[in-house]
């Protein structure tokens, strides 16, 4: 019997092979889909839930509800640019608790709150812990468009501040203990000759070790090579100093 849509002389696993996309296309949709903002909604109230997603995808953000804090929490937390949308009270663990769980792990999301019960301390305690904007229910659309927009930029340029940081490190992992030594001090605005009297070494070598610096560091002035070393973990540049 011969099928439908099947030249004859062409098996089903060739059809399947020249319907798959290019590996390089592949790569490229899936780098795409991984900077496409998503906004993960959290309120055990699946009305409201449900009303906030739709509006998240009506202007074409990406959004994903969840019933409670725990629901959220049970996977890792998506590697794309974004924003929390929380409720403050929830059975269980709150809001606020869950923005104080985040920055204990280490996981700098821009956060938007929304609740029926607010109140003034609590919208302090939430600001003066990161929060991008408290809102109160009923609130405009527009109103919740916009802090949604101030935190999926917040969290793009914290992700591009990181990307910067993990690069420097992995730069600064490859140069010598000499050349460390010679980075701490031209970033202190120390000459060759005074680097080199308090290294115990001359100053044409100063002038190879630094020179290796910048080409390490990706540096091609030494604005950029201040720059650099700035954007390292502080933990670094103290335990250098």
């Amino acid at each position: 019997m011969t099928h439908v849509g099947i030249s004859a002389g062409v098996e089903p696993c060739d059809i399947d092979l020249v319907q798959q996309p290019p590996l390089r296309e592949r790569r490229m949709t899936q780098a795409a889909l991984l900077d496409r903002p998503l906004v993960l909604i959290v309120d055990d109230d699946a009305q409201v839930r449900n009303s906030i997603e739709e509006l998240m995808q009506s202007v074409g953000i990406d959004a994903q509800g969840y019933s409670s804090t725990h629901e959220l929490m049970e996977k890792p937390l998506p590697k794309r640019p974004g924003c929390l949308v929380l409720d403050v009270r929830m059975p269980g663990s709150s809001g606020l608790d869950l923005q104080h769980q985040l920055a204990a792990h280490g996981e700098a999301k821009p956060i938007v709150f929304v609740t029926g019960h607010g109140d003034i301390p609590m919208s302090v305690q939430a600001m003066k812990a990161g929060a991008v904007d408290f809102l109160t229910k009923p609130f405009r659309d527009q109103t919740l468009l916009d802090a949604v927009s101030a935190g999926i930029e917040l969290d793009r340029a914290r992700r591009a501040e990181a990307e910067q940081e993990d690069q420097q490190v992995e730069r600064y992992a490859t140069l010598t203990a000499r050349e460390r030594e010679v980075l701490r001090e031209v970033t202190r605005g120390r000459l060759n000759k005074q680097i080199g009297y308090d290294l115990g070494i001359s100053e044409v070598t100063v002038k190879l070790h630094r020179s290796s610096v910048m080409r390490k560091m990706n540096a091609a002035s030494l604005g950029e090579l201040i720059r650099s070393w700035n954007l390292l973990p502080s933990t670094i540049r103290d335990a250098a100093a």
